[in-house]
């Protein structure tokens, strides 16, 4: 049996540690864990629980650590990791070459892809690039926010780590197979700007957007008379004839429930919230307008 290390993050992480410390015990030479701020929980704690109670070394980034065994996983890991390319395997949050990059899963349910999934590959000179070990896909429809959608990969989290670990205990060395470049497409990294909702974008695309940027994230935004604003639930809703069309004002009031114009279609807002998580609904005004992504241009 080829023991290995698993530099685990988030959720993901926890589930690809949990999956191998049951079906192949001993296998985990050592589990290194790190703090995602970005998130609402990043399972930090329940990562290194899980190691105390399997028996297995568990360690914090900031620690010093050296990788004892032949093999090493990364799970949602953002740092370089020095060992030799041929020992490191990543999990990735796509099907491999599409959507290279940051973010895969985001820009997927934005996109509006009805499957999804994760690529398991050898790390390589360039990201992503690497050959593939094995991919497990999932279909999807929508609406579908990114939660639900992290809980649907985790099963392709699972399936993958215990493949490769089925692997390793047979004493085998996980096979890669090179990615077709002609396929391959990029996600680009986001930050707080990318939060912003693009109010001239089709309807159906917004909504898509809000649910994608939700929990475990800080939620879609928008500017009403200079202040922050937190989309956490909106649905596309039939467009009307709008002779002077103007993208992110409200339109009408449904049920306290404000409905806004979009480039194509218009936008119900069913939850939205200050900064500080307070609701706002229903709005003070009627004559409100929404900036966004625009603003910024």
């Amino acid at each position: 049996m080829k023991k290995l290390t698993i530099l685990a993050m988030t959720e993901k992480g926890y589930s690809v540690v949990a999956a191998i410390a049951s079906a192949y015990p001993g296998m985990i030479g050592a589990v290194v864990g790190a703090h995602d701020t970005s998130v609402a929980n990043d399972f930090f704690e329940e990562i290194a629980g899980l190691c105390r109670e399997s028996g297995i070394p568990f360690f914090s980034r900031p620690e010093s650590y050296s990788v004892q065994t032949e093999y090493v996983l990364a799970v949602s890991w953002r740092w370089i990791v020095n060992v030799e390319p041929s020992r490191l395997i990543v999990f990735h949050d796509s099907l491999l070459p599409r959507y290279r990059g940051f973010n895969p899963l985001v820009t997927s349910l934005i996109n509006g892809d009805t499957t999804i999934g994760v690529s398991a590959l050898y790390a390589g000179t360039e990201y992503d690039r690497g050959e593939i070990v094995s991919q497990s896909a999932s279909a999807i429809s929508y609406p579908i926010t990114i939660q639900d959608a992290i809980g649907t990969i985790l099963k392709n989290y699972r399936e993958l780590a215990t493949e490769i670990a089925g692997s390793l205990y047979r004493e085998e060395a996980p096979v890669g197979t090179p990615q077709c470049e002609s396929d391959a497409s990029y996600s680009l990294w986001r930050d707080e700007e990318d939060y912003y909702v693009d109010w001239t974008q089709p309807a159906t695309t917004v909504e898509r957007t809000v649910d994608a940027l939700g929990t475990p994230y800080r939620g879609a935004a928008s500017i009403i008379e200079g202040k922050v604003v937190r989309v956490l639930a909106a649905k596309a809703v039939d467009d009307i004839a709008v002779a002077n069309r103007t993208c992110g004002k409200v339109v009408f009031v449904h049920d306290s429930k404000p409905v806004v114009v979009c480039g194509k279609g218009l936008l119900r807002i069913d939850a939205l919230v200050d900064d500080s998580g307070n609701s706002m609904l229903p709005l003070t005004h009627f004559r409100t307008r929404f900036k966004g992504a625009e603003r910024l241009c």
